[in-house]
């Protein structure tokens, strides 16, 4: 807040970024902030911030549709304050406007070049946000890039800031997952360094997380978990047969077989609809959401290289994103290519392995790496 009065009586634009893991409350500190700031837009004739024309903007569709549902049960804020970046930059553009105050959820899912499908004509979402801007106020986070057209890095964030006054603060505290630091290191271990470590007893204090031989039984126990507590679900990285055809593409293993979530036409978020215990999400559907229990499937790209180091290595040819890989100008390097690639996988696995709040189940695909973490499992298990 200080910084933004500052930027406003100074007449100068700043950038604030907040870095987080996924699950360290980035998300609720924008919301908060953003409610505080309307407040004061809308009812104090004394602040700084009286009259100035704020908005709230998100690149999902999902997380987009709760926050509509806040404001329309908050009589401070307008679901017009929250929307799509390209739908807030195309808007402004056409009625020669600016903003006072903009913030950005998830703003590594910014567009970072053009995309022509979602009408975005310029190079970089962030950067003509910022000119349409005095005060920007986004949280990011590089482990939670996805996409080609979303390419962020840490250092590619820092050269684009580089001109304006900026200043930033690091989220560090676990929020939403209930387990301890030592299966937080693990997960980080295993989808950021690619690395199986040793599963330890202290892994499952006060929180259930467990390995599963056969995905039929995962399902079955999130669906009694579903039935207990409620939101709990499936979820899967890549590596299935997915098509945004209209057509249902099921995912196989063994006795298991479940459909992919369909495309959300209503104004509910997909973990909240009932009928979703009986589909498998995926990263677009789940990202920045708190589910009870996840029961996560790691599909046929990921593998065990190594098993007597623990390495697990990508295999891309069996991705099955098509649109998660769309070529980029600035992007030619093959190897430069081939590692982002893999890294954009395992941020996928990064992102699922932290929805659940409670409890995390976890089936592999790959026959190695299963028996490598049943028998680590089964061996704290066991005692």
């Amino acid at each position: 807040m200080n910084f933004t009065r500052d930027r406003l009586q100074n007449n100068q634009t700043g950038v604030f970024t907040i870095f987080g893991d996924a699950g360290t409350g980035k998300s609720v500190i924008l919301s908060h902030l953003f409610a505080k700031i309307q407040l004061l837009a809308r009812t104090d004739n004394t602040s700084a911030l009286y009259r100035t024309q704020n908005y709230f903007l998100v690149n999902h569709p999902e997380v987009l549709k709760v926050y509509k549902a806040i404001a329309g049960s908050n009589t401070i804020l307008l679901k017009k304050d929250y929307q799509r970046p390209t739908t807030f930059i195309n808007q402004l553009d056409k009625h020669n406007q600016a903003a006072d105050i903009v913030l950005i959820d998830e703003a590594h899912l910014l567009l970072s070049k053009s995309d022509h499908y979602n009408n975005f004509y310029f190079h970089n979402q962030l950067q003509e946000i910022i000119k349409r801007s005095k005060v920007v106020i986004l949280v990011f986070d590089q482990t939670q890039v996805l996409r080609m057209k979303s390419y962020w890095t840490n250092e590619r964030l820092n050269a684009l800031l580089t001109p304006y006054p900026h200043e930033n603060y690091v989220l560090k505290k676990q929020f939403r997952m209930s387990a301890g630091p030592e299966l937080l290191d693990w997960i980080n271990q295993l989808t950021l360094r690619r690395t199986v470590t040793e599963l330890t007893p202290e892994m499952l204090n006060n929180y259930d997380f467990r390995i599963y031989d056969d995905a039929e039984e995962m399902r079955k126990a999130i669906v009694m978990r579903n039935q207990q507590v409620g939101l709990s679900r499936i979820l899967s990285t890549s590596g299935y047969p997915s098509t945004l055809d209209g057509g249902k593409h099921y995912i196989c293993e063994g006795k298991f077989k479940m459909p992919w979530d369909q495309y959300n036409y209503t104004e509910t978020p997909w973990a909240e609809i009932p009928a979703t215990i009986d589909e498998v999400g995926s990263i677009y559907t789940c990202q920045g959401f708190d589910l009870n229990y996840a029961g996560i499937i790691i599909g046929p790209p990921i593998y065990l290289r190594d098993a007597k180091h623990g390495r697990l290595d990508v295999d891309l040819t069996k991705h099955t994103d098509v649109e998660a890989f769309k070529k980029r100008d600035d992007l030619t390097d093959p190897a430069m290519i081939e590692s982002v690639e893999k890294k954009m996988i395992m941020n996928s696995l990064n992102v699922l392995l932290k929805r659940g709040v409670y409890g995390t189940y976890l089936y592999v695909h790959d026959p190695q790496l299963r028996r490598l973490l049943l028998k680590q499992f089964e061996k704290i298990t066991q005692k």
